[in-house]
């Protein structure tokens, strides 16, 4: 009894241990929510696109979605207009993006990223690196995507080596009626949006949002530890 009490107790030590040392963030954004929105890319509700001619999408998360306004299988107003946020980073880490979106056709189904201080300061419309190049996979629905690296070898997973502080992120119009609907951003890099946790904000995020506050989510052990930083006003 003596020995098996010792191998229950290491074992409950050990899952103790490993619970107590994983953490992970993650925050989730209203893609309409950016600190910035430079035309042409606009606000828009399903009645929009469907007015443009393609499928009415379902209803986003929280009834809008950014997008550049056009067509299925048009090109019109490619890469132009940007959209803004300033995030900040509890702790050294490596994180991913993903956003949820539609592409309706392969003419409608790219942004371009790029996340300061780990990328440079430039902007992807005139340099056209395929670095920041984010093919986002076709549907009809809003869908989750990871940002990617959208080479001529094939499409990659991006991830941001990222120091703790202040950064911004800023996401480029590169094809017509490409929608995103919210981003979630975490440390976890699992490949698929299940295990990454990908999921669309809170009503709670959404607000403090709108009032200069930023949620700073950690999941350690099993348990949420909240904190709360600010930002600027839009």
């Amino acid at each position: 009894m003596k020995y098996f009490s010792i191998i229950v107790f290491s074992v409950t030590l050990f899952f103790a241990f490993n619970l107590t040392v994983y953490s992970a963030f993650e925050l989730a954004i209203e893609a309409e929510l950016a600190q910035k929105i430079v035309p042409p890319i606009t606000i828009g509700v399903p009645a929009d696109a469907k007015a443009k001619g393609g499928p009415e999408p379902d209803e986003p998360s929280n009834g809008k979605f950014i997008w550049i306004p056009g067509a299925p299988a048009s090109s019109g107003q490619d890469n132009q207009g940007y959209i803004e946020f300033e995030i900040t980073i509890p702790k050294k880490a490596k994180y991913a993006i993903w956003g949820r979106a539609i592409a309706w056709d392969g003419n409608s189904d790219s942004f371009w990223v790029i996340w300061r201080p780990a990328d440079p300061d430039e902007n992807p419309q005139q340099v056209q690196k395929q670095d920041y190049r984010w093919a986002v996979a076709q549907g009809n629905t809003w869908h989750w995507n990871r940002v990617n690296k959208w080479l001529d070898a094939g499409t990659f997973n991006r991830e941001w080596e990222l120091d703790k502080g202040d950064t911004v992120l800023r996401i480029y119009g590169r094809e017509d009626a490409t929608m995103l609907d919210c981003i979630f951003i975490t440390d976890n890099l699992g490949a698929d949006a299940g295990s990454a946790g990908a999921r669309v904000p809170t009503k709670e995020e959404i607000n403090a949002w709108i009032q200069g506050k930023q949620k700073l989510t950690v999941v350690s052990g099993g348990k949420i530890s909240t904190t709360w930083a600010n930002i600027k006003s839009f």
